[in-house]
């Protein structure tokens, strides 16, 4: 029979280090220690207790924990002097029955990375679903990792480590992360949709009003249907609107909006904005299956575009709600020349609606948006969730550099009118004058030398320029500096610089009390409260120019990398955020009908 919590806090202490036996690979002083912190209010405060009490013990102890583990296929598993635990976790992956090549193969992988680092190659083989990756996941892994620097990899283990005691005490005690688990299926199903050419590689890649778009949105239509929801429509630019009504006794009902958008960068990742749309779709699903309604209307959005791959716009979704749409952005052209009113015309979406889509701030609550951290400062410091505190105000230009191209083994350095040295220089500089602010980032993100050629000198540079800062004052004094430069570097070059704005948006703080309310949804689920900036843009920085708004971030795996095919959480990160929101809204339903 699974242990219950009860039972682990009321135990004597020897008998409750016995019911912790197994999880940290023959070192159960970190149990032991962890347990000095009882009583627990949940396993994930117990998860985070072991993990800090690991993390204080000190290089050496870490070291002698990551040693303790088996190499992978290696001789403990031949010798059949493997763990249970350990054993089963081998098995399966298939490990434990591995063709002769294969395990040539993993026993060279062992040798090198054991000479690199000084200690086994530690990777949890049940992976983020729980379920198992499967051998060539794990090479590729094993392949990756190699190229770390050795402090890194050591964290990297020590990480690999807690997340597989996390899996192990949720079997000792019954706990399966069931709503995380269908959050994490439900993305999978999702990412089948990709755009042509990218699909056929197994890259994910969803841009604005694509067949693939389309396909997502109707995949998410169905997700709400079935999680019962009152009303699904697929609005005049795409958005995927749910709305789940409040309870009839209430009298003049405001809403909750959440959501986050659907979809992607090109060759991106499953979890970027779409977390944010199957964990509240989780959530309305439990309430609808207890039949059970809140003072309180909850809409949630899929939104159609926020990523500005496709187009030049960026926030469409969003904006529409708040009445940002400019209407001449419909005559704005993809690289295959289609405009953004046909792409809308082919959709079936109604140009002339879009007006209609703009929401009354007075009609709502306010606006709580859940999204992968997208950056490593939750996995480095082995927290699952993070409250957010502000949003980075943004600038995006797009520019071009104009020089002579001209032959490559003619022309004197000291003759060349070179644009895409030019766009070089402006990277260092952005590089450097972002970083004096400490807190700033710039990125030129694309280069694109149309026509280029191995021979000839760059005439022409295309890039693309994004900078981000805590406020809108240091991020215009970042942008002052950077096109000063840009310009300086043009005349100095010979080149001609031209350059479009394309994104403005206002640094947004997130509301104390909404923020307050995600605080107090972290602690009820006993994990510590951690807050953090924004660097990245979203949704709710566009709904904050009308309406109170806060988020809530959830770790990313593999560094917290973003915007990459390595973006990853795992199933009891998403059920903690399924639980925090579902916290969230119980506390608001509370302070309503506390409210005369």
């Amino acid at each position: 029979m699974p242990y219950t919590l009860d039972q682990l806090n009321a135990a004597p202490l020897a008998e409750a280090e016995r019911m912790l036996d197994g999880l940290y690979e023959h070192t159960p002083w970190i149990a032991a220690a962890a347990l000095k912190a009882r009583p627990f209010r949940s396993l994930a405060q117990l998860k985070q207790a072991m993990a800090e009490a690991l993390a204080q013990g000190g290089v050496d102890a870490q070291l002698a924990l990551i040693r303790a583990h088996p190499e992978l296929a290696g001789k403990a598993m031949e010798q059949n002097t493997l763990t249970a635990e350990s054993t089963g976790e081998q098995q399966r992956a298939g490990l434990t029955a591995c063709t002769p090549e294969e395990l040539a193969r993993i026993r060279q992988l062992n040798a090198d990375y054991g000479a690199k680092f000084g200690f086994p190659f530690v990777h949890c083989v049940r992976g983020p679903r729980g379920t198992g990756l499967n051998k060539q996941q794990i090479l590729a892994t094993f392949e990756r990792r190699l190229a770390n620097h050795p402090d890194f990899e050591r964290a990297e283990a020590l990480r690999q480590i807690n997340r597989i005691v996390e899996i192990r005490l949720t079997d000792k005690f019954g706990a399966s992360p069931t709503l995380g688990e269908q959050v994490w299926d439900w993305h999978e199903k999702l990412a089948q949709h990709s755009d042509p050419g990218y699909a056929e590689q197994g890259q994910l890649t969803v841009t604005y009003l694509t067949d693939a778009h389309r396909a997502c949105a109707q995949r998410i239509s169905r997700n709400m249907r079935e999680a019962g929801f009152d009303e699904v429509h697929i609005d005049a630019v795409g958005n995927v609107v749910g709305r789940y009504q409040a309870d009839p006794a209430a009298t003049n009902a405001r809403t909750l909006l959440t959501g986050s958008h659907y979809d992607t960068v090109r060759n991106g990742g499953k979890y970027d904005g779409r977390l944010g749309i199957f964990v509240p779709i989780a959530c309305v699903q439990q309430l609808a299956r207890a039949g059970r309604r809140l003072p309180y209307h909850v809409e949630v959005i899929g939104f159609a575009e926020e990523e500005g791959q496709r187009y030049k716009a960026t926030f469409l979704g969003s904006g529409a709600l708040i009445g940002d749409f400019h209407p001449e952005w419909l005559e704005q052209q993809d690289q295959d020349g289609i405009t953004m009113r046909q792409a809308m015309q082919h959709a079936g979406l109604c140009v002339d609606d879009i007006p209609k889509l703009k929401r009354n701030p007075a009609d709502y609550l306010g606006f709580v948006e859940v999204h992968i951290e997208q950056g490593p400062v939750l996995n480095e410091l082995n927290l699952p969730l993070g409250v957010v505190t502000s949003i980075n105000g943004s600038v995006r230009y797009l520019c071009d550099y104009v020089g002579q191209a001209s032959h490559a083994g003619t022309t004197p350095m000291n003759r060349r009118r070179d644009a895409a040295c030019a766009a070089a220089e402006l990277a260092l500089y952005v590089e450097q004058r972002a970083a004096r602010d400490g807190d700033s980032v710039g990125t030129i993100g694309m280069l694109d030398v149309p026509n280029g050629s191995i021979n000839v000198v760059p005439g022409h540079c295309r890039f693309s320029l994004d900078l981000r800062a805590p406020t809108d004052a240091q991020r215009d004094a970042l942008a002052h500096d950077v096109l000063a430069q840009a310009h300086a570097i043009a005349q100095q070059r010979g080149v001609l610089l031209t350059l479009e704005e394309t994104m403005r948006a206002s640094a947004a703080p997130s509301d104390p009390a909404w923020q307050a309310r995600w605080e107090t949804a972290v602690q009820a689920l006993g994990l510590p409260v951690f807050r953090m900036p924004s660097g990245a843009g979203h949704d709710a920085m566009k709904l904050h120019e009308v309406m109170p708004q806060a988020m809530l971030f959830v770790r990313g795996e593999n560094a917290g990398i973003s915007h990459n095919p390595l973006e990853s959480t795992h199933a009891d990160d998403m059920e903690l955020a399924v639980r925090a929101m579902q916290h969230l809204l119980d506390g608001l339903a509370t302070e309503l009908q506390s409210t005369p």
